[in-house]
C-alpha cells in the first residue's frame, strides 16, 4: 500500500528561495511582524489568525477573486470582513510575479504591478503529491500533481497494489481521518473481510480560524443549484441563542434539507463549528430524522441542545 501524502506547491518564480512553506512557518521561534501570505485557502487563513490574535500585520496576495473559494461564501466574507478589523489586507486577482529581498525583510510583487512588503512570505498556494520516484511510471501506473489514480476499489492499475490518502487523485476532502477510513477499508481488502467498493459516508471538513467555517454533506452552493432537491435554511443561532453561546452574536448556521426531509448537508460559522459539524455528520450519515430525535433526551443547556432544537422542526417527522 502507497500512503506516501503530498507536500507543499512551490511557486516557480523569481526570488522563490526567500518563499516559505507551512511547515518552515511552524518552527518559526517569534511570530513575524508583518506577514505576507501568498494564496488565501485553508493554510494562510489559519496561520494569519494566530498571527493577527498576537497583533501582528498580515497581507494576503490571492489569485482567485476571493478566499476559501470551497466554503460558503457569506461566512468567508465575514470571516474576512473581521480579519480586516483586526489588521489584515487582501488583495483578489492578482497573480505573484517575484519576491525581491531588501534592507528590511522582502517585497512581493504582482503581474499587474502591486507591490507588498513584508518580513515574512508564506507560499501557501496548495499541495501536490508525492508521486515522483516511486517507480510508478515503469509499472504504467497513471500519476501526477493531483495523485495517483486508483478504481473503486482504491487499487492501481496493478491490482495488488493500493493508495491511501492524499496522494490518491480524488474529490473527496483529503484529511487525516479520510486517510484513516481509506487504510482500514484497505485493510479489509486485504485480510479477505470485504470485496465490495469504497462507499464514503459524509465527510465533515473544518477551517481552523478564529472563528471556525465548517461544512459537511451537501454544500451550499450545490443545493442553491438544485431547489427542486434541497432546501437551504440560514439560522442566525449566535442572536437567538445568545444566552448559552458566550455571547458569540455572529454564529451561523445553514442546514440543507433533501426532499424527503432529511439533513443532507450543513455550514456552521462559530467558534465551536469543529464539534457541532461531528454531531450533525452522525445525523448525516445514520438519516435520522426529526421523530427519531425527538425520541431522545440530551444535556440541557447544551450548545447541541439548542442546535438540535433549531434542526428538528425542520426535518421528516
Amino acid at each position: 500500500m502507497l500512503g506516501v501524502g503530498q507536500r507543499s506547491a512551490r511557486l516557480n518564480i523569481p526570488g522563490k528561495e526567500y518563499l516559505h512553506d507551512s511547515r518552515k512557518f511552524l518552527d518559526i521561534e517569534e511570530m513575524p511582524r508583518h506577514l505576507v501570505c501568498i494564496g488565501a485557502g485553508i493554510i494562510s487563513m489559519e496561520f494569519a489568525s494566530m498571527a493577527l490574535t498576537l497583533g501582528r500585520k498580515v497581507t494576503f496576495v490571492e489569485f482567485m477573486p476571493r478566499a476559501l473559494a470551497a466554503y460558503p461564501e457569506k461566512y468567508v466574507s465575514r470571516l474576512v470582513e473581521k480579519m480586516t478589523v483586526q489588521g489584515a489586507d487582501f488583495h483578489f486577482g492578482e497573480a505573484v510575479c517575484g519576491v525581491e529581498k531588501t534592507e528590511t525583510g522582502y517585497k512581493v510583487l504582482t503581474r499587474s504591478g502591486l507591490c507588498v512588503e513584508g518580513d515574512y512570505v508564506l507560499d501557501a498556494t496548495g499541495r501536490v503529491a508525492n508521486y515522483e520516484d516511486l517507480g510508478l511510471e515503469e509499472l504504467g501506473i497513471p500519476a501526477g500533481r493531483r495523485g495517483i489514480q486508483v478504481d473503486d476499489h482504491l487499487r492501481t492499475c496493478v491490482p495488488n497494489i493500493y493508495v491511501s490518502g492524499d496522494a490518491i487523485d480524488k474529490n473527496i476532502p483529503r484529511l487525516t481521518p479520510t486517510a484513516e477510513f481509506e487504510s482500514n477499508y484497505i485493510a479489509s481488502q486485504i485480510l479477505g473481510l470485504s470485496d465490495a467498493p469504497i462507499r464514503y459516508p459524509a465527510v465533515p471538513n473544518l477551517v481552523s480560524t478564529l472563528p471556525r467555517i465548517a461544512q459537511v454533506g451537501v454544500t451550499v452552493g450545490e443545493a442553491e443549484k438544485c431547489p427542486d432537491r434541497y432546501r437551504v435554511v440560514g439560522i442566525p443561532y449566535g442572536v437567538q441563542n445568545e444566552w448559552v453561546d458566550n455571547r458569540e452574536l455572529d454564529i451561523d448556521l445553514t442546514f440543507i434539507i433533501d426532499r424527503e426531509g432529511f439533513l443532507a448537508g450543513a455550514a456552521l460559522y462559530g467558534s465551536e463549528a469543529g464539534t457541532w459539524i461531528d454531531f450533525l455528520t452522525l445525523v448525516i450519515n445514520k438519516k435520522i430524522g426529526g421523530g427519531e430525535l425527538r425520541n431522545m433526551i440530551f444535556a440541557f443547556p447544551t450548545q447541541t441542545y439548542m442546535i438540535l432544537s433549531t434542526l428538528i422542526p425542520l426535518l421528516k417527522k
